[in-house]
């Protein structure tokens, strides 16, 4: 893991510079006459602002000089430099946010996402620091490309405040003294902000979980239990305390927040009103000209406006930073954690020897004990492998090892000798096919939902037909309204599936890979019925076969129903995260007081009470 960056002020600016500069080439590459366009208009609207208070000074002096035709030119001029500096300020809002939707949801959004799901394992998502800042970078693209423009703003608004002290300096050169008094708004609004950003990554998690609570509460898989627990006032009741929570802390920042700029705004009006006194004062003494007292009242309420505006752009950088401190801080553990033995190994193109566990453990962050403890064994090449025991012996998380997608604590894998850690991992995962307990449900095309098992062929009919019929899933496709091209998911307008039915897609998913060297299947049929479950076992266990003669590939079967691994070659029987037991349904079960032969027998006496064989389902 990495630290939080930006600890040192110095460090941070640069970081921060450094992101802008990649957002900048990200604007201009998707929008080259917007991202121009962002430079034009800022200056374009600060020479409207020093030409119109140039031309009032010089209609006012005309008409004093009874010089009508000078006093209407400038007059004129004063008008369209107004109606410039308007269309300008109404054109530069509208075109700004183009730019910053396209590089939000074109570039942005989509790099945050790629970077969240294309590290190599799970243990990121497993820890709060991580899903605290994920919490903060939801949707935060707009934000983020936001703070490019609004640090684009504080840039032009300091030039526009430089030409108007200036212009105040040829009326006053104690006027400069302003530009004092507009740095003190800036500074206030800063120590305000600083205090926001703290308290929304205090209370990240508590938002978190109010979310996942009101998720909880609207899902229909969820919702039947509620209704029939009775639990619905309690979790609302839960989601406010947890928003409650977080609202007390945001608030009270915000009230730090609001009295630091009211303070900076006190002290920039008592020096407006300094500078508007002095300026009329030199006018009745007859030291300055009517002309002067217009260019200075002007310029003096022109600058109150830059300044504001210097202040709001100010402080979109600033509220940036709740969500750019995240992201720079999603970059560097990304970057850190991104392949971090340097594999390059190629995976092997079949297994001569098997796969080898040398004494492998595996701690989860935060909990008591291990979830695996000097594991040691062989899986022969070819080989079809059960994992059994009771729940919570370490059986899922051994297959997330297998895949990957954890890094052993302590010991090692081998792959035909060589370390797992070293095989390059994006050549490990095309050599895998999974199906998991926990198997995912994307909302789209039912043949799109299979077809990314393997995301090259993934619009190959003929592939994605194969696949379905190795799951038994062919009866399935006939009852979709539009077959293949059914949309799922009702929360999106397709068609829902049961949870069978579902399971059955994720094991069609799985048989897309047609030569895999390792092939994993964490409770692949726990949704199913007992006919449908031993169908697909014995398919499973015909494919294992096949997939062994050709590839020498290794089969992981987990499941929790005893009849349907008795056909396995290697049986591993997991007490409390350690290797108890191994070998053959037979050498197991000769073994009268061994645990897999205790478990056995208990469930196959407890379906025997109930009248069904063993392994049937409930």
């Amino acid at each position: 893991m990495t630290g939080r960056p930006g600890t040192d002020r110095t460090g941070s600016i640069r970081r921060y510079l450094l992101l802008w500069a990649e957002l900048l080439v990200d604007s201009w590459r998707r929008a080259p006459v917007l991202t121009a366009m962002q430079f034009v208009i800022p200056a374009g609207m600060a020479a409207a602002v020093t030409g119109g208070a140039l031309a009032l000074r010089a209609a006012v002096d005309a008409l004093i000089a009874a010089d009508p035709p000078a006093a209407v030119v400038a007059a004129i001029a004063a008008g369209l430099a107004g109606a410039a500096g308007i269309v300008l300020g109404a054109l530069d809002s509208h075109t700004a946010g183009i730019l910053i939707g396209k590089v939000a949801v074109l570039d942005l959004n989509p790099r945050i996402h790629r970077a969240i799901t294309t590290l190599d394992g799970l243990e990121h998502l497993e820890r709060t620091d991580f899903q605290d800042r994920l919490t903060l970078l939801r949707n935060a693209g707009w934000e983020i490309v936001l703070s490019l423009w609004s640090a684009n703003g504080v840039l032009f608004a300091v030039l526009e405040l430089t030409v108007m002290l200036l212009l105040l300096g040829t009326v006053n050169p104690w006027l400069l003294c302003l530009l004092a008094f507009a740095a003190v708004p800036l500074w206030f609004d800063q120590r305000g902000n600083n205090a926001v950003i703290r308290a929304d990554l205090a209370t990240a998690e508590p938002i978190r979980r109010q979310r996942h609570l009101f998720d909880l509460a609207t899902d229909p898989a969820s919702g039947k239990e509620i209704r029939v627990a009775g639990t619905g006032d309690e979790i609302a009741r839960r989601q406010a305390g947890a928003w409650d929570e977080a609202m007390r802390q945001r608030f009270r920042a915000r009230l730090v927040a609001a009295g630091w700029r009211t303070t900076g705004w006190l002290l920039f009006t008592a020096g407006f009103g300094a500078a508007l006194a002095l300026v009329v004062h030199q006018a009745a003494n007859g030291t300055g000209s009517a002309g002067d007292l217009v260019l200075a009242v002007t310029v003096a309420a022109a600058l109150r406006q830059s300044v504001s505006t210097g202040v709001h752009y100010t402080t979109n950088v600033a509220s940036a930073g709740r969500v750019i401190e995240p992201y720079l801080w999603l970059r560097d553990y990304v970057r850190a954690n991104r392949d971090r033995t340097g594999a390059t190994t190629p995976a092997p193109a079949r297994l001569a020897h098997g796969i080898t566990l040398d004494r492998v453990g595996y701690r989860y962050p935060g909990a008591t004990g291990p979830a695996l403890a000097e594991v040691s064994v062989h899986l022969p090449a070819g080989s079809v492998v059960a994992l059994v025991g009771e729940y919570g012996s370490g059986k899922t998380t051994l297959v997330k090892l297998l895949g990957k997608l954890y890094r052993p604590d302590s010991g090692r894998i081998l792959v035909d000798g060589i370390p797992l850690d070293e095989l390059e991992t994006a050549a490990w995962r095309t050599r895998i096919s999974a199906t998991f307990q926990d198997f995912g449900r994307f909302p789209t095309r039912f043949g799109e939902n299979v077809g990314v098992g393997d995301l090259p062929h993934r619009t190959d009919r003929e592939r994605i037909a194969a696949a379905v019929r190795e799951a038994d899933a062919t009866g399935l496709v006939d009852r979709l309204p539009d077959g293949l091209d059914t949309e799922l998911d009702a929360s999106f307008g397709g068609t829902d599936l049961s949870e069978g039915q579902w399971q059955k897609t994720a094991l069609a998913r799985a048989a897309m890979r047609p030569r895999p060297l390792l092939f994993l299947l964490d409770e692949p049929t726990a949704s199913l019925d007992a006919p449908s479950e031993q169908e697909i076992f014995d398919r499973q266990m015909e494919r294992s076969r096949r997939r062994a003669a050709e590839t020498g590939a290794v089969t992981v079967i987990v499941s929790h129903r005893f009849s349907t691994v008795t056909g396995a070659d290697l049986i591993l029987t997991l007490h409390h995260g350690r290797l108890v037991e191994a070998g053959s349904h037979r050498e197991l079960t000769a073994i009268p007081d061994g645990r897999y032969a205790t478990l056995y027998r208990m469930q196959a006496e407890a379906y025997t009470r109930r009248g069904r064989p063993a392994g049937a389902d409930d």
